[in-house]
């Protein structure tokens, strides 16, 4: 299947508009519309269903979309992994957010600079989320990643399992307990990864999060390791017992065949079973 059609194929399903995909790909409507009509002709079935004034994907087209991206990346990953193991300067790039490391970074860092013909790492700083996609695009080699995440095309392992932890502003009524739970906090069961993903969705990072927290303007559950890293005047950790464990992974692309991706990998699980005060996975 030509990666071309591919490529119109997923800017009309992203603009649901030809006009718009046209001129996002800077061709004219109609050697779109052709390519088009020749990926369904090729697949033998109809990717939208189309009106004057309605562009809509049919059933084929809603399986296909996350494919095509999926596919195109895997190209790009390969070209940018491909250029990089050929330049002059060979290299490990790791992908992590700021504060999402639970302190296992640098020693992991120290642990496969050791290994004989170890690669120079550059460490990528990224925002919540993003590990996944750096992975798949082939802008990162290998990533610490909280789970759950999308695992499309990407292989993982467990590093650390934490408690979680409520870091309140210290004049929070909850704050005066020893342990609260999620009902405390005006949580179900099941609402609790929704609520991380608002928290930490919202462009914060963790000192502007812990600030807010001090001021009582909010809430956050955080895994147990930041309480250790970060502790803050104005600020107190509180267990929250029947919250499910927080889970740092390493991860990396399922292709990978890289000898240095995989004894990077090696060194984070070694640390990891060995960090002081965490269980390991």
């Amino acid at each position: 299947m030509d990666s071309r059609l591919l490529h119109y194929f997923v800017a009309v399903a992203e603009e649901l508009n030809f006009a718009r995909a046209a001129e996002r790909l800077g061709i004219s409507p109609p050697p779109l519309s052709r390519a088009i009509r020749r990926l369904e002709s090729e697949l033998g079935v109809p990717l939208f269903d189309r009106s004057t004034h309605h562009v809509a994907l049919t059933e084929a087209g809603e399986v296909l979309l996350p494919e095509a991206r999926f596919a195109l990346d895997a190209l790009q990953a390969a070209g940018r992994r491909a250029r990089r193991a050929a330049g002059p300067d060979r290299k490990l790039v790791l992908a992590v957010k700021a504060d999402g490391d639970a302190g296992l970074l640098e020693p992991v860092l120290e642990h496969y600079a050791a290994r004989p013909g170890a690669l120079p790492v550059t460490v990528r700083l990224c925002a919540w989320r993003e590990q996944p996609r750096l992975l798949r695009c082939g802008e990162a080699d290998v990533a610490l990643v909280h789970e759950p995440f999308d695992r499309t095309g990407l292989d993982s392992e467990p590093l650390l399992v934490e408690d979680r932890v409520a870091a309140l502003g210290s004049a929070h009524p909850l704050a005066a307990r020893a342990g609260i739970t999620l009902g405390d906090l005006g949580l179900r069961p099941g609402e609790l990864h929704r609520f991380l993903e608002e928290t930490r969705s919202a462009g914060r990072d963790l000192a502007q999060l812990l600030t807010l927290i001090a001021l009582g303007d909010a809430v956050a559950v955080l895994p147990a390791s930041v309480a250790d890293r970060y502790p803050r005047p104005g600020v107190v950790y509180r267990t929250v017992a029947d919250a499910p464990p927080s889970v740092l992974a390493i991860a990396w692309p399922q292709q990978s065949r890289s000898l240095a991706t995989a004894a990077l990998v090696r060194s984070a699980t070694t640390v990891a079973a060995t960090a002081h005060g965490k269980r390991p996975a």
